[in-house]
């Protein structure tokens, strides 16, 4: 994780006066510039990004992504789906292994959209089964061993049998989902070494695939810390397939991602949390209103990074409140306000209704942090009693 990140006039918002804190606050100009990067890096081609809706969330920035002529997407919950369907995705993986009523509503959504190219993860013939008679495509999840869902690697002749069964249930088999995240603690050049051991088997894989007569019309992998593993992979280079790369995280940045990528990729931050010093309770400690209600603690302490004051470090946050250690140098005043950099964005952007959009200073809107959460955890035919 970076340990300070320099402020700069971009992330200055003016009238703050106004502003309750804390308060999610996303910099499109620095997003269209990620975005941007982003595309360089796959020779301007928008069709190799399936990017993760996990991190974007708002409608705002699927269309800023749309805009620049990304079609394919992931996410992970029925809300996401809806959303990505409602504002324009052509394609949309649920990269999740839905069951029970969650696979019963990805159904509904994929009827109501049917100019959409749906798709999700199964590892077991129970999950392929439960999708036939639908429109539904599927992707095999192979687990790199990152041990969180996924066919184990190396067990190509059940990967290959589960194929089979898709194509005796007349289902659509739509390719292999690969997410390496356990690597992002991997320091390089380990990361990539690595990960590419991981390509090689995915390719043997392909290989097994192919003498079985079936052909892998899709391979995904890497999300933010593995991506430039994927760019550098030569197999992946004139495959039989296509082969997407799924990050999310670049689209916003964090302080963990910020270190994660090479510094000539040129990535910076374009969301941050807003708050004000709110106490001093005692020699070096003060405390902001960003606790772990605003800035996500899922990746650990410190949850951020104070942007342009290395001499803050916080420490283990409350719900409300966040103490930082001062290091050095004066102490800040009480009801000053600081710029946090989280260190994982995706679920910091998932603890906040809305989000103020900044250009040069000023506030232009306040977006819908659409996605946020989940949908109503009942069918919507289903009746429930009015008990008082």
């Amino acid at each position: 994780m970076i340990s300070d990140f320099p402020w700069n006039d971009r992330y200055g918002v003016s009238d703050l006066e106004h502003v309750l804190t804390p308060a999610l606050v996303l910099y499109p100009d620095v997003i269209a510039s990620n975005v941007a990067h982003t595309l360089d890096l796959l020779d301007a081609n928008p069709d190799r990004w399936r990017a993760h809706i996990k991190t974007a969330k708002l409608a705002y920035t699927l269309h800023a992504l749309l805009d620049c002529g990304v079609r394919n997407f992931k996410c992970a919950t029925t809300l996401e789906l809806l959303t990505a369907c409602e504002n324009g995705a052509n394609d949309v993986l649920v990269a999740y292994p839905v069951m029970g009523a969650n696979a019963q509503r990805v159904r509904e959504i994929a009827d109501r959209f049917r100019q959409v190219r749906i798709s999700v993860l199964a590892e077991n013939e129970q999950q392929i089964r439960q999708w036939i008679g639908s429109q539904v495509g599927i992707f095999l999840d192979i687990n790199p061993g990152m041990n969180r869902t996924g066919i184990e690697q190396g067990n190509n002749s059940e990967v290959v049998e589960l194929i089979r069964t898709m194509r005796r249930a007349k289902l659509e088999f739509r390719g292999l989902h690969y997410y390496d995240g356990q690597f992002g603690h991997e320091d390089e050049p380990q990361r990539t070494r690595a990960a590419h051991a991981g390509y090689d088997r995915l390719m043997q894989l392909v290989t097994e695939a192919a003498r079985n007569d079936f052909q892998i019309p899709e391979l995904i992998t890497a999300g933010t810390p593995t991506f430039p593993c994927s760019l550098s992979y030569e197999g992946f280079r004139d495959a039989p397939f296509v082969h997407r790369i799924s990050p999310g995280t670049i689209v916003y940045c964090d302080a963990t991602s910020m270190a994660q990528l090479p510094a000539e990729y040129g990535y910076a931050p374009a969301a941050v949390v807003v708050t004000r010093l709110v106490s001093h309770p005692s020699t070096g400690i003060v405390t902001c209103d960003a606790g772990h209600k605003s800035v996500s603690a899922d990746a650990g302490v410190p949850t951020c990074v104070v942007m342009g004051h290395p001499e803050l470090t916080p420490i283990g946050p409350s719900e409300e409140h966040l103490p930082m250690q001062v290091k050095s140098g004066p102490v800040p005043d009480i009801g000053e306000v600081l710029y946090l950099i989280p260190r994982h964005v995706c679920p910091t952007v998932n603890n906040f209704d809305t989000a103020l959009l900044v250009r040069k200073g000023e506030i232009q809107s306040v977006e819908k942090v659409s996605a946020r959460g989940r949908e109503m955890p009942l069918l919507q035919q289903q009746e429930v009693p009015n008990r008082r």
